[in-house]
């Protein structure tokens, strides 16, 4: 350094610390370490990374060369498994069974050999059943679609056109049942000024002459039981119907053998009189009779082989029968759930009435002749215009079979007789029940009402009884 150089000279700041040296030093000591440490594992990690890449591969050439193998033989079961299946060479069953298979029956540019080649590997691939399963389960859609499809009919109400021997029948039933139903009317209003008194005393004589009822005759009618008897309508002869298939006519009241009616190969279950029909009138129909084989028979006085025979009922139970109050129908009770109506004029069913879900057992007419009344095995009654066809009254009320019906001579008035041990009265004006008589301990076979007045009816059971039941409270209303 030369003498001419000037020299300078700084002047040292002068440093101020706050807190002791011994934390500072510890601060820098723990930034030195965490330095080093990250500065070590960045080598780490990219040695690692090194060592991964230079890991050597291996290629299983052995299990490779296996599946190719499988698939191979695979491919060869599934050609000759092809070859062995039997395809129609039809084309138009081909197009059939690949629209089952839901595939294309038709590919670009493919004939029908192709056709069949694809169908035969379908089946091949899929199973032999693939067609047969797709046609069951075609089978069990379209059986499902029918079902729903009669669910649907059943549940509409449908019309067919009736013949024109109905329309006679019901314009010949309207003419004949308005005057008698106008007579009756009249009869009722002359019957409403005749005192209370009077009608009681009447009523008081004619229970006394009840009571005071014995056995007139007995007779045997037959070697097997007895199911159904009727009377004329003068009372002077009995008809009577047994299991063994013969009906015998009687002569009352002293009970003698008439004439004996022999036609029915079954039990006969139902016996009529026709009305307006006297005795001497040997070539009108005059009786009717009903068997279990559905064999309706019609007779008349003094011949024992029937007259005609109605077989439209077979093979169903007929179970009672009726004539209408004019004696030109006859209505029957079948066991396939329906009742009938025959002209015996125009000789052929007029009328096939449905409407009970079971077998219908009994059948009735109502005097004026304009109503029909019928009593299942569904437990409930049925009350039917003949002059419309249309069921003007449903009868809901008992718990078991209806056996028995019958109307009252006042038109309105209405009785049945059931499984349930009881009788109920119904009445057609209000279409409701009046009053339920708990008439018996046993099924109730049979019920009637008194013809003239219908002021009592008698009822048959099985328990082996036959009672007469009063009512008059209704007549003096």
């Amino acid at each position: 350094m030369s003498d001419d150089e000037e020299v300078l000279y700084v002047k040292r700041q002068k440093t101020i610390h706050y807190g002791s040296l011994e934390e500072t030093m510890e601060n820098r000591v723990k930034h030195a370490r965490i330095e080093t440490e990250s500065s070590n594992a960045v080598p780490t990690a990219a040695s690692n990374s090194s060592n991964n890449s230079q890991l050597p591969e291996y290629f299983d050439i052995e299990n490779e060369m296996e599946k190719d193998k499988m698939a191979l033989l695979e491919e060869f079961e599934r050609k000759k498994k092809a070859r062995q299946i039997n395809v129609s060479t039809d084309d138009a069953e081909i197009k059939k069974n690949l629209r089952a298979l839901n595939e294309p029956i038709v590919l670009f540019g493919e004939g029908p050999a192709d056709r069949r080649i694809r169908l035969r590997e379908l089946i091949a691939m899929l199973g032999d059943n693939a067609i047969k399963k797709t046609d069951d389960e075609d089978k069990r859609i379209s059986t499902k679609e029918q079902q729903q499809q009669q669910q649907q009919d059943s549940n509409q109400t449908w019309f067919h056109e009736a013949p024109d021997t109905l329309r006679v029948a019901r314009l010949w039933i309207a003419d004949y049942s308005l005057p008698r139903a106008r007579k009756r009317l009249e009869e009722a209003r002359e019957q409403s000024q005749i005192p209370s008194a009077t009608k009681a005393s009447r009523i008081v004589e004619l229970q006394k002459k009840i009571q005071a009822l014995m056995p007139q005759c007995s007779q045997i009618g037959d070697t097997r039981p007895i199911s159904a008897c009727s009377f004329n309508s003068d009372s002077t002869l009995l008809l009577t119907a047994s299991w063994s298939g013969l009906c015998k006519v009687w002569s009352v009241p002293d009970c003698e053998l008439v004439q004996v009616l022999r036609g029915h190969a079954n039990n006969v279950g139902g016996v009529a009189f026709r009305n307006n029909v006297t005795t001497d009138c040997f070539a009108e129909v005059s009786m009717a009779t009903c068997s279990a084989d559905g064999m309706v028979k019609l007779w008349s006085f003094k011949s024992e082989e029937s007259v005609a025979d109605i077989t439209g009922h077979m093979p169903h139970r007929v179970s009672r029968l009726a004539f209408h109050p004019s004696g030109r129908f006859l209505g029957t009770a079948c066991y396939d759930a329906s009742w009938r109506l025959w002209d015996l004029e125009q000789r052929q069913e007029v009328l096939h009435q449905e409407g009970h879900a079971k077998a219908v057992h009994a059948i009735a007419f109502q005097h004026d002749g304009s109503v029909a009344l019928s009593g299942g095995l569904d437990a409930f009654g049925r009350v039917w215009d003949l002059r419309t066809g249309r069921c003007i009254m449903f009868l809901d009320g008992h718990m078991g079979n209806i056996y028995a019906v019958d109307f009252s001579s006042n038109g309105y008035h209405m009785i049945t007789g059931s499984e349930d041990h009881t009788c109920k009265i119904w009445d057609l004006r209000k279409r409701q029940i009046l009053y339920t008589i708990p008439a018996h301990v046993n099924i109730v076979s049979d019920v009637k009402y008194q013809k003239n007045g219908g002021h009592f009816i008698v009822s048959s059971s099985y328990d082996n009884t036959v009672k007469v039941s009063f009512f008059t409270k209704f007549y003096f209303k």
